[in-house]
């Protein structure tokens, strides 16, 4: 499996928009076993996201499907930046295969 963790802060004040768009994008993304987006308990800005997938094939596969294409460009004015990004290797837990 391939993981990554990583903290996106948004344009001030577009944190939720920023959030239903990256949301809306992840249906059908073949390989991807969790896909979770998280807001930041600790700046109004800031979003958490987490994410594991079969490979990292698949993660790379996943950004050229059209709905993530779509996404990329109608986020792209709503982020402010990216404050962290680790490569995590997940080996299970709920809703995980062993």
């Amino acid at each position: 499996m391939f993981g990554l963790i990583g903290r996106m802060r948004a344009q001030q004040g577009k944190r939720d928009e920023l959030i239903e768009l990256l949301l809306a994008s992840t249906d059908a993304m073949p390989g991807c076993l969790s896909y979770v987006v998280a807001q930041a308990e600790d700046d109004a800005d800031a979003i958490w996201i987490t994410e594991v997938w079969d490979s990292e094939a698949d993660h790379k596969a996943s950004l050229s499907l059209p709905q993530v294409q779509e996404a990329i460009a109608k986020a792209r004015p709503l982020i402010a930046g990216f404050d962290s990004h680790v490569r995590t290797v997940p080996v299970g837990g709920a809703g995980l295969p062993r």
